[in-house]
């Protein structure tokens, strides 16, 4: 009868069934999954006797260890054909996965393939949950469709990534446990990664640890929604007073947290192997995922040292939230995406080469790739510079720089850099006032991994298998971070060994001749950014960090070697102004209810603090930056977590784009200008532009302009060089996004001035030296034309006589 459908009830494990529609006038039929939140649970309860589960699991091929391919790889996916009879005699066909997902039973099965790339095979595979034997198992073709009238559907399914414990997308109130010690070791601190403070017993210890030591007891991470739970990712403790880690732990699940099933291997439940150390994070994928709201982790053993052993861990849960069926507005409570259009993953070495040169094709008039060095291994360190004039230093434009993956196992700097590079091509093209402007006052460098090997290291591993450190050193076990020549004990020792005020420099402080040598243990990599330093006049730029959610400005080092101690530079007010810009526009950052990362609250401070009061940094780049160079340089911690999952770069992408903008634009602050030879109007290189009141000069380019970064205000600026007359003037500097023009003519000095100079045992200036030696040669050259001129004629005159 034409419209009567067909019902057939097929239980699964758990409680949960299929409900398989037919008509009649239909060779396919529409299979759907049914697990509501609330109705699915009812029957439940009506079929299973008191004491059963309610949580639905849904069995995948097999136990796997590794997780950095899965995270890769699409998993294998077969086609088994299945003839079930009904009582009409008609046939209907189900489509079997190899690997069946929990999200994919809640859809409606499409009777078409999804295109797969693998290759066709054949084989025979026994049925999961019929009891008929399937005829054909084939995997699909690539890239081909099946007709509508095929037997069979083919699925592809994909590894579900980290809920957010580490990423704190995880709230502490989505944590609960059995017990536990006190609140710095709380089920909150219980997070993949999270660090402890160095002090032990404080609010911020580094694990959740139990109260007691029996095996009663657990964590729990409610994931507010129905979710395919298909594993855990397990670490120690973090402390450096404590060695406490889990060793077996079991897993159970629930759908109210009241009644629990465990997570079962075969008719057995399955005990998961935990950690041998307190740092190397260990995965467990359920060989059956399940879907569930709640899951526990439940410790079995661990280390003992003795009777004093703690049960202590920091975990990560994978999974896949399944979508409300009750919410008819599902779009409203999707996660938030980006809009635009970029390439959003990790790329290694060779696909960040490959995506940058792929921009520099769609944008060749504005982009150009240049490489200022190689790493220990090789590889070498590529630049993306973006400028309307590619190439070359123009009159009078700034010259900004981004640095990220100075440590390599950071690496959401890199992807950020790779998207910004992306944005800028694409918006300049459709005429995006704001980039335009940037691009035509700017030459924008962009160094997306400055350790690329480090970075490989990482990549091998994956985003959640990195730990804290993997990857952070250089090849040769260099921390980039402190491996930049220490000029700020050179500066201290001189302020207090000079008695003679006048006599001191607060700028361009000469590297010691101990760094530069061949024997000294510095990386290659920071060598060849120092000579990119030196080469380019840069004025501003950030360096790019992961682990925490704080802007940090110089000096990073302290003084006497103290742990942490506030040690202001002398534009103190202007890098305060710079690390604001960027966190007060960062999402994240400016969020008020955000908890604190790790083990120190930034929101205390507006997510800005002197990075010597943070902890001693000696040789920092920031630091070798300001003090060798005349470029401002700040560090931005942009994560709580050093290796975000990629699906969560796009909405890392919206919390940081409008700040890495912003940020730029701030080195058209200040004023600018170029200073000239008064007589020929060349411009006059390193000429020292000092500012009334601010203990630190710099100097002018080699075509004569300088730009002096500066808050809102009136100053008295003063531009001097060798053999010229200081010049003085009022520069004003306003609070519109341009800079103020101050230009500089400077007289030569006279020659009794010289003569003075000379007189008093001084040297002159390297201009008047050179043109002093010019004269003599044009003297010398004259004189012995002349003495050549005589000895020929009188020459002659002899030969006459003769």
């Amino acid at each position: 009868m034409e419209g009567v459908l067909q019902f057939c009830l097929l239980f699964l494990q758990c409680g949960s069934f299929v409900l398989i529609l037919a008509r009649p006038d239909h060779d396919t039929t529409t299979v759907r999954s049914i697990v509501d939140s609330d109705a699915a649970f009812t029957v439940t309860k009506s079929l299973f006797p008191a004491g059963k589960t309610n949580a639905t699991e849904v069995p995948t091929t097999r136990f796997k260890t590794s997780y950095s391919e899965a995270t890769t790889k699409l998993p294998k996916t077969t086609t088994t054909t299945e003839h079930l009879t009904e009582d009409t005699g008609k046939a209907v066909e189900r489509a079997v996965t190899e690997e069946e997902e929990g999200p994919l039973e809640l859809e409606r099965r499409s009777p078409r393939s999804v295109p797969v790339a693998k290759k066709s095979k054949k084989i025979l595979k026994k049925p999961k949950l019929f009891t008929k034997k399937p005829k054909v198992v084939k995997k699909a073709k690539p890239q081909a469709k099946q007709s509508v009238n095929q037997s069979g559907a083919t699925e592809t399914v994909l590894q579900c990534p980290p809920l957010g414990l580490e990423s704190l997308k995880v709230k502490d109130t989505q944590l609960r446990a059995s017990s536990y010690q006190r609140r710095g070791l709380g089920p909150h601190r219980g997070r993949l990664n999270i660090q402890s403070g160095i002090e032990d017993g404080d609010i911020y210890d580094g694990a959740w640890c139990a109260q007691y030591r029996d095996k009663k007891q657990w964590l729990e991470v409610d994931a507010l929604r129905l979710t395919r739970f298909t594993g855990v990712i397990l670490q120690g403790r973090s402390s450096i007073w404590s060695w406490n880690m889990v060793y077996t732990y079991k897993v159970q699940f629930s759908n109210d947290s009241l009644v629990w099933k465990p997570c079962m291997n075969g008719t057995e439940e399955a005990v998961f192997e935990g950690n041998q150390d307190t740092e190397t994070p260990v995965l467990a994928l359920f060989n059956t995922s399940t879907v569930a709201r709640y899951i526990r982790i439940n410790p079995q053993t661990w280390y003992q040292n003795g009777t004093q052993g703690n049960i202590c861990l920091r975990a990560e849960v994978l999974g896949c939230t399944l979508p409300d069926p009750n919410n008819i507005y599902a779009w409203q409570t999707e996660p938030p995406k980006s809009k635009d259009k970029l390439d959003f993953r990790h790329h290694n070495y060779k696909e960040m080469r490959k995506l940058m040169k792929s921009v520099n094709e769609a944008c060749p008039d504005i982009t150009r790739i240049y490489s200022i060095g190689k790493s220990y291994t090789g590889l070498k360190l590529y630049v993306m510079e973006i400028s309307d004039n590619p190439g070359k230093h123009e009159l009078g434009e700034p010259e900004f720089r981004y640095v990220a993956g100075m440590h390599g196992n950071e690496v959401l700097g890199r992807e950020l850099l790779l998207n910004l590079m992306q944005y800028m091509c694409k918006e300049y093209k459709r005429g995006d006032q704001r980039v335009v402007h940037l691009v035509k006052e700017t030459r924008i460098h962009l160094l997306p991994s400055m350790n690329p090997d480090g970075y490989e290291m990482a990549f091998k591993k994956g985003s959640e298998l990195a730990g804290w450190s993997l990857g952070r050193y250089s090849y040769e076990g260099i921390d980039m971070n402190h491996n930049f020549a220490d000029l700020n004990s050179v500066m201290w020792t001189a302020i207090e060994l000079e008695t003679d005020r006048s006599k001191l420099i607060n700028h361009y402080f000469p590297i010691p001749e101990q760094y530069t040598s061949e024997e000294a243990f510095v990386a290659s990599e920071t060598r060849a950014v120092i000579n990119w330093m030196q080469n380019i006049p840069f004025v501003l730029s950030a360096n790019l960090h992961g682990g925490e959610l704080v802007v940090t400005y110089p000096y990073d080092m302290t003084r006497d070697w103290a742990p942490r101690e506030h040690t202001p530079t002398s534009d103190e007010s202007f890098f305060r102004w710079l690390a604001t810009a960027y966190a007060s526009t960062n999402q994240v950052m400016s969020n008020p209810d955000r908890r604190p990362c790790h083990n120190k609250d930034f929101l205390r401070y507006n997510n800005i603090i002197n990075g010597a009061d943070w902890h001693n940094v000696p040789g920092s780049m920031n630091d070798f930056s300001y003090l060798h160079t005349n470029c401002f340089e700040v560090t931005v911690e942009l994560s709580c977590d050093k290796f975000p999952h990629a699906s969560e770069l796009p909405i890392e992408w919206e919390n940081n784009r409008e700040s890495l903008l912003v940020y730029m634009e701030q080195v058209h602050r200040g004023i600018k200008g170029v200073v000239r030879d008064k007589d020929t109007e060349a411009g006059i290189a390193d000429a020292i532009i000092k500012v009334d009141d601010i203990d630190h000069h710099i100097r002018s380019a080699a075509d004569g302009d300088y730009w002096r970064l500066l808050n809102p205000g009136e100053y008295r600026v003063t531009a001097g060089a060798e053999g010229y007359y200081p010049s003085s003037r009022n520069c004003y500097v306003m609070y519109d996004h341009y800079p103020t023009i101050c230009d500089f003519r400077l007289t030569k000095m006279s020659k009794q001035r010289l003569k003075e100079i000379l007189a008093k045992g001084g040297k002159l200036p390297k201009d008047l030296q050179l043109r002093l030696r010019q004269l003599r040669m044009r003297k010398l050259r004259v004189t012995t034309k002349a003495m050549n001129q005589r000895r020929a004629a009188a020459a002659a005159k002899r030969a006459k006589r003769v």
